[in-house]
């Protein structure tokens, strides 16, 4: 069995159980690791990504490292100029706009088809995810876009709707810089938590109306805010 290790080093940071890490899942690992970089916004972009300098600080080869790239441009996180490699791809208000109207499109009756035949067992699951985002807003700033994935996506996985929950999902992980955007100004970590909780009590009563109400609301509090502080 081939194995890589990753070391631990400034701005990369593994517990001791994530190292080493078996060839199959690496490329998926380092994809976590620039993702979460980017997303708090550790990565320029105005510079290209240094491969050289980041397979060294991970240590590995740049074989999966390029392959996490190129699945992280697909994601459109990333792109990628001919004899220049990759750079980060700058937030916009374009994108934001586009990427919460999506949302808005879809995410509240997705969640009001998960709410609807939720079990016991799931609203334990999203009741963990919102600890979890609780935690993580109060304790590791850098995970909360992450977290507040989790918890989003637990009112909606229950539903059993494969390419719904990939399309939110997909939506998700591309408005995370922005979340993380969205949260800098003090005090909106606690407006989060209170939309959050009222949300989730709505789903887990099964108020359709209302959780339909209170995701909209969210989501579009959180764009209205972003046309502000990206501008």
């Amino acid at each position: 069995m081939i194995v890589y290790h990753i070391r631990k080093s400034k701005g990369f940071k593994l517990s001791a159980r994530e190292s080493p890490i078996v060839i199959r899942n690496l490329s998926d690992r380092i994809f976590d690791i620039v993702r979460d970089q980017i997303v708090v916004g550790k990565l320029p972009v105005d510079q290209p990504i240094r491969q050289d300098s980041l397979a060294a600080d991970l240590g590995v080869s740049k074989i999966p490292l390029r392959e996490a790239l190129g699945r992280l441009e697909h994601d459109g996180l990333l792109v990628s100029h001919p004899n220049r490699g990759f750079f980060v791809r700058p937030m916009s208000t374009e994108e934001a706009e586009e990427i919460f109207a999506l949302r808005l499109a879809i995410e509240p009756e997705a969640m009001a088809a998960a709410a609807r035949i939720a079990t016991e067992a799931d609203h334990d699951v999203a009741r963990q995810a919102l600890a979890t985002l609780d935690d993580a807003a109060s304790q590791h700033l850098e995970e909360v876009a992450a977290r507040n994935r989790d918890f989003h996506m637990a009112l909606i996985l229950p539903a059993r709707q494969s390419l719904t929950a990939q399309l939110v999902e997909r939506l998700q992980t591309l408005g995370e810089r922005y979340v993380h955007k969205h949260l800098e100004p003090a005090g909106r970590e606690d407006r989060a938590h209170l939309e959050h909780q009222g949300l989730l009590d709505a789903w887990i009563a099964r108020d359709i109306k209302r959780a339909k109400s209170l995701c909209s609301a969210h989501i579009q509090g959180t764009l209205e805010d972003l046309r502000s502080q990206i501008a």
